[in-house]
């Protein structure tokens, strides 16, 4: 279980900070993307909780904190039909169901999608991804 949080101050943090504030947050419940307020010596210090794992998450003394100067992005996809497989390349991620393959960019926009009756397999180069489907076809995708 852990949490990673974005503090929304500007502020050096000594090393054994994460110790600090998770003493402040033993018993609380964190979630992904929430922003909470943590008292400390008399002053209210504001946190985005970019990474709640799980979420939600109740702080406990096994909790690993973690700060971060980033922000995480999470995009979720749910499809009508299994996931057969997810294969990164370069120019983002293929992702198979039973008769569609849809190609991603990194940020998870669609780039190429279509519907095969005989899909057999799918691989992928540096640049390229190329479709097996039906007894003797394939179809190059250059994205």
């Amino acid at each position: 279980m852990r949490a990673v949080l974005k503090p929304l101050f500007e502020a050096e943090l000594p090393a054994d900070f994460s110790d600090v504030i998770k003493g402040k947050l033993i018993g609380e419940e964190l979630r992904t993307g929430e922003e909470i307020e943590v008292e400390l010596l008399g002053k209210s210090l504001r946190f985005k909780v970019v990474l709640a794992e799980p979420s939600p998450l109740k702080v406990n003394r096994s909790t690993r904190i973690e700060f971060s100067r980033g922000e995480v992005e999470v995009v979720d996809f749910e499809f009508d039909e299994p996931v057969r497989e997810v294969i990164p390349f370069e120019s983002g991620f293929v992702i198979t169901l039973e008769k569609k393959v849809l190609i991603l960019n990194p940020n998870g926009q669609k780039i190429y999608s279509d519907e095969f009756d005989d899909l057999k397999a799918v691989r992928v180069s540096k640049n390229s991804v190329v479709i097996i489907y039906g007894e003797n076809k394939i179809r190059i995708v250059k994205p």
